[in-house]
């Protein structure tokens, strides 16, 4: 369409004109363009760019907060908005969201399929925007209770740039009594021995008061009262911490009524600085390790009780050294951080030897086996004794619950029994019960070579059939069918549920039994140490001379089975004297020469792998590293196959130069000191975390310019922690920066690596209460903002949910015209003062050539009469190709008659 129709009667006045001054040439073409092009730009033509009706995207919160309001009245929503819809070009396109957003089809209500302890508002307001067609109106209407669980900053740009308007509808609940506690603030870093403040903040909707317990890394640290009055209350708590590391403090009250008890534990961290230091994780009462360690002026964490291990001990340290501790004993959770410990942070690992340590303390196929630089399986051609091994199953109703990843307990727990059948050598034996409340003999007493394929079959066919485990009759069947074995070893291992393992009867009289003919009992507990049946079946580890494990992650159940198989039958420790033998690799650590000791008491039997370097060997017949150092990703990892400690280590202990030895080889492994002038800043404002780094650009502003920093980050302590790497924004020549959005609960754990060996390691962090339930008002007040920035509102009235918003249908092609107008009238003034013109060969035609004639002379003027005019010359058409004999005709003679034909 055109704006200004009218200018259009200039087409007729520039024919009048050109009709009485021919001078000007306006019926020439090129000039007839450019007075169209003048009279076009002068109506303003407009384009349609918007396609008919609107579409209405109806954002519905299915959050846990909102779910009850949201089922009593979304078929009422649905029935208004379709009745009040002005037509067919108007479409209704309806958003379900929680902590995922999933698009439904208009032709019906269905359940949301997704998790709802998020309420992740801005996330669905960014997938509208990008699915909205950016050819057609459109507007959003929300249904929600207000209470987004992430910020909504950086929407009010989008919103106003595609022209949507942004209507809601809040969510109000029946008032019911309700505690929450809002704010647990702590500080994020302090120094060793430092007092510090934890101030604790709960809103109520009924004055009185309620009782809260702090906690500090699961442990019980005080309990009080704390009194609402005017809706809410507050409590300050004093703490001093004397140990480095970070740790996990909680809140929880206990109100005697509360509508929603999502909102009444509330988890912080703190880090407690002490500069770099060692964390030394062993069994020894006087470890020979830490008045070495510490004469050489390295701070020492002593941990003595494995099982107390928590990931906040890795925060400040640069390296773990387990001296004799068998894997059992350490926290699954605490083995599985150490790889990203190591591998992102850029931490150091070092194992010593023992006969709890490397093989024999369980630690092959564990999650710190791909750390080690050297491999630990037994090879056939060195084993001296056979084994026979007995797996009792537990197949009881609770094994039958699906676990993570579609697999049922049962099927996990197969696998495991699969896996150590894999490990056992041809001249072992095996045999498999399933046991409910009696035992059945799923594989007799066999030998593996014999028929290991469909052994792996039948343990992986067992399943849980309800009832019970009767513990006794399990123990006594798999005894009863090792009693025939005639080999060097007997071993059973029970699986076992540790909050339902029933009827232990004689179990001790049995276990006296066992371990007097020979045997060794192992437990393997699904569940905790706080169990019921616990304590019994740790017993039953304890008077069978094994190990118990305890998991929560059936996952891990198969590495578990494996980790305690390669520890009956597949590891040795050589307890003979034997010398040793430089290699040479210990220059690739130091430049100083090392008299090694020339013999030493003995050694876990291992090899070394491939890529890793071994600065010392045995000489023996196994050639095996005693010393062997290696690096994983920025971190690095150190082998001593020799015991430091206890048995067998007292030529090691003798050896002058160990203390060099461990002081060059820690400092090795402690890494490379982050120079000055960088630091870092974390931020989490309810699931976002935002994460920023600060540098000075004379130090590191050419460094990151060719190799910028890299941010990874680890989510999650139990189960399979997530490693991924996130992508930094740059704000400004020194500063960069992110933000993420984590998973309520989970631990964050993370690294900015600087280089590849050097790391700025942070977290814990996680987010610390139930965001879904803290009712954060400030976030009512961000979506009206939000709303009213959007030229929005708070919709009461359905029917007018329709309303088209303000956005220009068309667009002006004035541009495009007045830069055909420009080059229009350079062309023309082109060829007006030059004379150019298209060249022939673009039309197709021969150039006429003219005989070139020699100029007359004028004569001089005289009285005499003028001669009659000379004929019209012919037109070019009418002219015939001269001959080559005659001669050419001047350029100025054919001007001459140019100019006649003008006149």
């Amino acid at each position: 369409m055109f704006l200004a129709p009218q200018w259009f009667l200039l087409l007729p006045v520039f024919a009048v004109i050109g009709w009485y001054f021919r001078s000007l040439h306006l019926w020439q073409s090129r000039r007839v363009i450019i007075l169209i092009l003048i009279t076009l730009i002068l109506t303003d033509p407009q384009i349609k760019r918007l396609k008919d009706g609107l579409d209405l995207w109806v954002l519905i919160d299915r959050s846990a907060s909102a779910e009850k309001m949201v089922d009593q009245n979304i078929d009422e929503w649905r029935r208004l908005l379709e009745k009040s819809r002005p037509s067919e070009d108007d479409q209704l396109r309806f958003v379900d969201y929680a902590a995922e957003v999933v698009t439904q089809s208009n032709s019906e209500t269905r359940s949301y399929p997704g998790p709802r302890n998020l309420t992740r508002t801005a996330l669905a307001l960014e997938d509208v925007i990008a699915l909205a067609d950016r050819k057609k109106r459109s507007r959003i209407l929300l249904f929600t209770d207000g209470y987004s669980t992430e910020p909504l900053t950086g929407l009010s740009e989008k919103l106003e740039q595609m022209s949507i308007p942004l209507d809601y509808r809040l969510l109000t609940a029946e008032s019911t009594v309700d505690y929450q506690i809002t704010q647990f603030d702590l500080p994020n870093r302090i120094q060793i021995g430092e007092p510090f403040l934890l101030d604790i903040k709960v809103l109520g909707n009924r004055d009185g008061d309620i009782p809260i317990t702090i906690y500090r890394n699961q442990e019980k640290l005080g309990e009080s009262n704390i009194k609402i009055s005017q809706g809410s209350g507050k409590l300050k708590f004093t703490d001093r911490i004397i140990k480095g590391g970070s740790y996990q403090y909680q809140a929880r009250i206990s109100p005697q009524s509360d509508a929603h008890s999502g909102n009444n534990h509330y988890e912080s961290w703190v880090e407690v600085h002490s500069g770099p230091r060692i964390l030394l994780v062993t069994h020894y009462i006087k470890d020979p390790l830490v008045p070495i360690l510490q004469n050489q002026g390295f701070q020492v964490q002593v941990v003595s009780e494995p099982a107390l291990l928590k990931i906040g001990q890795l925060s400040g340290c640069k390296n773990v050294i387990f001296n004799n501790v068998p894997a059992h004993e350490v926290p699954q959770s605490f083995l599985k951080a150490l790889d990203f410990f190591v591998t992102e942070q850029g931490g150091g690992f070092l194992m010593v030897g023992g006969k709890r340590s490397f093989g024999s303390g369980g630690y092959l196929q564990s999650h710190v086996d791909a750390l080690l630089p050297v491999s630990m399986e037994l090879k056939n051609e060195h084993r001296k004794l056979s084994v026979a091994m007995a797996i009792v199953m537990d197949r009881s109703g609770s094994m039958s619950m699906t676990a993570a990843g579609g697999q049922t307990k049962m099927q996990l727990a197969n696998e495991g029994a699969a896996r150590a059948v894999e490990l056992l050598g041809s001249m072992d034996q095996i045999t498999i019960f399933a046991v409910d409340s009696t035992a059945h003999e799923i594989v007799p007493l066999i030998g593996v070579e014999a028929g290991r394929a469909d052994i792996i079959n039948r343990a992986r066919s067992i399943e849980s059939m309800g009832g019970g485990i009767y513990v006794y009759e399990g123990l006594k069947a798999g005894w009863n069918s090792l009693k025939e074995a005639e080999v060097g070893q007997r071993h059973m291992i029970l699986f076992t549920d540790a909050a339902d393992s029933e009827q232990p009867g004689q179990y001790k009289a049995l276990l006296k039994e066992i371990t007097a003919d020979g045997g060794t009992v192992s437990v393997i507990g699904l569940g905790t140490r706080s169990d019921p049946d616990a304590v019994f079946i740790e017993d039953v580890a304890t008077r069978g001379g094994g190990r118990i494990f305890f998991t929560t992650d059936p996952a891990s159940l198969p590495n578990i089975f494996a980790q305690e198989t390669v520890t009956v039958a597949r590891s040795t420790f050589i307890d003979e004297a034997l010398k040793t033998q430089s290699t040479g690799g210990w220059f690739e650590i130091s430049s100083q020469n090392m008299k090694w000791p020339a013999v030493i008491d003995g050694y876990n039997l291992s090899y070394l792998k491939n890529g890793d370097t071994a600065a010392l060997k045995s000489a023996d017949e196994y050639n095996a590293p005693l010393i062997a150092t290696g690096r994983r990703g920025i971190g690095r990892s150190a082998a001593i196959s020799f015991p430091l400690g206890g048995d067998f280590s007292q030529k090691a202990r003798d050896w002058p130069q160990l203390g060099d030895f461990i002081q060059t080889l820690n400092r090795w492994l402690m890494g490379e000191q982050v120079p000055s002038g960088i630091g870092i800043r974390t931020q989490l404002n309810g699931t976002e975390l935002t994460i920023d780094l600060l540098f000075d650009d004379k130090i590191w502003g050419e460094r990151f310019t060719t190799s910028p920093p890299k941010l990874v980050i680890s989510e999650g302590i139990k189960g399979s922690p997530k490693t991924k790497e996130l992508i930094w924004e740059r704000i400004s020549p020194e500063h960069y920066s992110l933000r993420t959005d984590l998973a309520e609960g989970l631990p964050v754990r993370g690294a900015i690596q600087i280089s590849s060996t050097q790391a700025l390691p942070f977290g814990p962090l996680v987010v610390g209460s139930s965001t879904e339930w803290a009712f954060n008002g400030q976030r009512i007040e961000d979506l009206k903002t939000l709303s009213a920035s959007s030229k929005g509102r708070n919709l009461v009235d359905l029917s007018d949910a329709w309303q088209k918003p303000t956005r220009r249908d068309f667009a002006s092609i004035q541009p495009w015209l007045l830069a055909a107008l420009l080059l229009a009238i350079i062309l023309d003034a082109l060829i007006t003062r030059t004379g150019w013109h298209l060249p022939y060969f673009a039309l197709n035609l021969k150039r006429p050539r003219f005989p070139r004639v020699k100029k007359a002379k004028h004569p001089p003027k005289t009285n005499t009469p003028k001669p009659p005019a000379p004929a019209e010359p012919a037109t070019p058409s009418e002219q015939t190709e001269p001959s080559p004999t005659q001669p050419p005709q001047s350029a100025r003679a054919r001007f001459a008659r140019a100019k006649r034909r003008g006149k």
